[in-house]
């Protein structure tokens, strides 16, 4: 599965980049469908959020590095490189750039809900792709 991350490079400007989320752990059910999951991990407290119509918020970083995703709405991040993406329901992103310039958020066309999923403090994304099995 691929998602959009935003963190903070070498410079401390924030960009995109796409990353490979791995579903590949194959789990079959009792009527023998084959389910695929991905690495299992602790969020230490997971939000349901909703940014109201007109929403704009100025430069500021992530408050925590975690995953983001949209249930209904779209919302459009700009980077301090100057790109600007939307996403709306179903996609997911990784908030990554908790320090640096930061980027900018909106609300499109109307409100915006989603989820946020910290990542805990320990958490290595490289790691977290090469598990033996999920929980």
């Amino acid at each position: 599965m691929q998602i959009t991350r935003f963190s903070t490079n070498e410079n401390g400007e924030s960009q995109f980049s796409e990353i490979d989320l791995p579903i590949d752990y194959k789990r079959e059910d009792i009527e023998g469908n084959v389910v695929l999951l991905s690495q299992a991990f602790n969020s230490p407290r997971v939000r349901f959020v909703e940014l109201p119509e007109g929403y704009d918020q100025g430069w500021h970083n992530a408050p925590r590095r975690q995953f983001v995703i949209l249930l209904s709405g779209v919302v459009e991040v700009r980077t301090s490189d100057n790109q600007v993406r939307q996403w709306g329901a179903g996609d997911v992103v990784l908030a990554d750039d908790v320090s640096g310039k930061g980027h900018q958020t909106r609300a499109i066309n109307g409100s915006v809900r989603m989820v946020y999923v910290p990542l805990p403090a320990d958490f290595s994304l490289e790691n977290w792709s090469t598990m033996d099995t999920p929980e």
